[in-house]
């Protein structure tokens, strides 16, 4: 009791001073502070040699016939024994991807007092600068990170709100984004046997959020995670990431490297496109190493449902996924509920998703 009271101060003191934790590596220190400290393993054996994640070719996806074909199999495939893929010629000029990178270099690499007005942990704020989401019913261990994010909700945002030092790369990301969002939707939906417009029907790629993640280099790496192992709550994830490395998945009980390919997008199943595709498609558990020198960029696009559909409405498995074989494996929930019930259970060694199961 007393130790997860000291705990709760040490973390509302640090959030209290608003340099999030480059301002901690600008401010010299050379000790871990307690509150980033994990008892996981840091170190876990990973012989992920002969392990290779699914990279997926779109080239020729809008063409049809087979080509489309063979590439809806590799993402049922990637997606039902994966919950990962990463896709290569999926028409994003790298120029654009660079500038993401680029901005959520400048972003953070600005002086702390032109941050420190954005800063919060008020997850509803549509525009935020943090280093975490605060819950202090569970303290759980930080990670080594500071984060910049923007909500679209309903694909729709005033640019003018965005810092000027990162505008420009954010707008033009997101318009990408939505163009390779609607047609992994329709991938996905044929993947599962589906027309190719139900999830975009459905709404359930909608709204989008993006997150510029800035890992800067830790004193005792050892001893903690650029981010602690997780699932992501919402559809699916979209994530650029630099040369740099330390993404892993957990992947048959190891932990596996998601190795940087230049050009290429990092797609993942989120817990609610489990939980809607009836188990089918599976979120996995991922998370980034601490390095002791240089900094890790990226920028992970979420996409989750739509407004309407997030106003109280339950979302359970999809109907023509429910057969006599393959009976529902969750009970219907809203998504306010959902989300409130991961992060009661995220980062905990309970999955967020058993709770809602029949």
């Amino acid at each position: 009791m007393e130790s997860d009271r000291a705990r709760k101060e040490e973390i509302e003191k640090f959030d209290r001073t608003k340099v999030g934790v480059k301002g901690l590596v600008d401010s010299g220190i050379t000790k871990l502070p307690r509150l980033f400290q994990t008892s996981e393993s840091v170190s876990e054996d990973n012989d992920s040699s002969n392990v290779q994640i699914p990279v997926i070719d779109f080239q020729g996806v809008d063409l049809g016939g087979s080509r489309r074909l063979e590439i809806v199999d590799e993402i049922r495939r990637a997606s039902e024994n994966w919950g990962f893929f990463q896709i290569v010629n999926h028409g994003i000029p790298g120029a654009v991807m660079d500038a993401i990178l680029e901005s959520t270099r400048r972003f953070h690499e600005q002086p702390k007092e032109a941050k420190m007005d954005l800063y919060s942990s008020d997850v509803k704020r549509v525009i935020r600068f943090y280093s975490m989401n605060r819950n202090h019913e569970r303290l759980y261990v930080l990670g080594w990170r500071d984060c910049f994010a923007c909500v679209f909700s309903d694909g729709v945002v005033n640019p003018e709100v965005i810092p000027h030092v990162c505008r420009d790369g954010i707008v033009e990301y997101v318009k990408h984004m939505k163009d390779i969002g609607e047609t992994l939707s329709g991938l996905l939906s044929e993947a599962l046997g589906l027309r190719q417009d139900t999830l975009s029907q459905m709404q359930y790629m909608n709204s989008l959020y993006i997150s510029c993640l800035y890992y800067p280099a830790c004193p005792e790496p050892d001893k903690t995670f650029g981010a602690t192992k997780h699932t992501d709550p919402t559809t699916l994830t979209i994530l650029v990431q630099d040369a740099t490395g330390g993404l892993q998945i957990h992947h048959e009980g190891r932990w596996t490297d998601v190795p940087p390919i230049p050009g290429a997008l990092i797609v993942n199943v989120g817990d609610f496109l489990q939980l809607i595709t009836n188990d089918k498609f599976k979120s996995v558990e991922h998370r980034v190493l601490a390095r002791a020198e240089g900094t890790r960029l990226s920028a992970g696009c979420f996409f989750y449902p739509s407004s309407e559909q997030i106003a109280g409405r339950e979302h359970g498995p999809i109907g023509e996924l429910v057969l006599d074989d393959s009976p529902p494996v969750y009970r219907a929930v809203d998504y306010i509920e959902f989300t409130t019930n991961y992060h009661k259970f995220a980062r905990t060694e309970h999955s967020p998703l058993s709770n809602l199961r029949l």
